[in-house]
């Protein structure tokens, strides 16, 4: 019993820390100036990482829900239309780096650029929404640049994952 108890606190503990990680790279992302050579808009999508570790780590539903407290930070921090834009987009996102993370052998830059264009995807789907069809010409830009973005963030992955692996087994315990 007392075994269980701190594998649901160190659970706790790690979705506490991955949401704070998530929200700090999502902050300081806007504080950087645009990129050089980037579309307007265009972010490295450094949460992205978390996101990704968490779809791969502590599966789909808790991955989603830290996608929904990231476009909650957004919609507290930045307004409504920054708050739908990082929902719609996080939460495709997500899911999609779920799925090629469990369904498939993809490389980690794979899955970093298939959620990136998720997230755009999402994205122009809220502009659509908002703005009508006149958004669509963007697409073709952001596509472009999630191949950049992508790659970038599923080499951080890449890199950072046993340190993130090691967190997480201090906190919750060995994997089987």
């Amino acid at each position: 019993m007392e075994e269980k108890v701190r594998k649901k606190a160190g659970f706790a503990a790690l979705s506490g820390l991955l949401a704070a990680l998530a929200l700090t790279f999502s902050m300081l992302e806007g504080m950087l100036p645009p990129l050089p050579g980037m579309p307007p808009g265009a972010k490295l999508g450094l949460s992205n990482v978390v996101m990704m570790y968490a779809a791969g780590s502590l599966g789909l539903p808790w991955a989603m829900a830290l996608a929904v407290i990231k476009g909650g930070f957004a919609l507290l921090t930045r307004g409504v239309t920054a708050g739908a834009m990082s929902l719609s987009g996080g939460l495709l996102s997500t899911a999609c780096a779920w799925a090629v993370l469990k369904k498939t052998r993809a490389s980690f830059a794979l899955t970093g650029i298939c959620g990136a264009m998720a997230h755009n995807a999402g994205q122009v789907l809220v502009a659509f929404w908002m703005m009508g069809p006149a958004v669509l010409g963007y697409g073709p830009v952001l596509i472009l640049a999630s191949l950049a973005t992508g790659a970038l963030t599923g080499a951080v992955l890449r890199v950072s994952l046993p340190q993130m692996e090691r967190v997480s087994d201090f906190l919750v315990g060995k994997r089987p």
